[in-house]
């Protein structure tokens, strides 16, 4: 599917693209690739029917708990978030068709210190292909992923330390 950027730019706006949203607790899928895979298929399920229908597509995968953290699937022409839409036109011109492709997110306070982390994982022709690998994939780098929240440790806030400074001063000999 390839779409203009004024078009994208609308549909993002509007909300017209579809959207889905599955939160499940993080014990429950953090440690088995097979729990999780029902979740990747679902998703790359979804997106493969949003190309045949010709719309966008936001299909996210929230895990609750300790150390929360939302997975994304969204149909994009350029690695960015939907909620950073106003930014594409800055990389893109109008009057042309793009291809879309799928990119997978990351949301958590725990993977790194912009609390997000974007990767294209796939063509609208991989993807259509091969959902099962593509699914696969996401399984691995969401284990990935998890493995990053779980030992990510937050930077320490900058404190400013006070520098003192010594004044030197030195003595003058008296001469006779």
């Amino acid at each position: 599917m390839e779409i203009n950027l004024k078009d994208l730019i609308d549909k993002i706006e509007n909300q017209e693209y579809i959207q889905d949203l599955e939160t499940v607790k993080y014990a429950d899928v953090s440690k088995s690739k097979k729990k999780l895979r029902v979740y990747t298929d679902k998703m790359v399920k979804e997106v493969v029917a949003a190309f045949k229908h010709d719309s966008l597509i936001q299909t996210q995968l929230a895990l609750t708990g300790r150390r929360p953290v939302t997975f994304a699937l969204e149909t994009n022409i350029i690695n960015l978030p939907y909620s950073n839409y106003k930014k594409i036109s800055n990389f893109f011109d109008e009057g042309v068709d793009y291809a879309l492709n799928v990119y997978f997110e990351t949301r958590s306070e725990y993977i790194n210190v912009s609390h997000f982390r974007i990767d294209q994982i796939a063509t609208e022709k991989q993807i259509e292909a091969d959902p099962e690998a593509i699914s696969n994939m996401m399984v691995d780098a969401i284990m990935d992923k998890l493995q990053v929240i779980r030992e990510y440790k937050k930077p320490e806030k900058m404190i400013a330390k006070k520098t003192t400074t010594k004044k030197t001063t030195t003595k003058k000999k008296a001469t006779k």
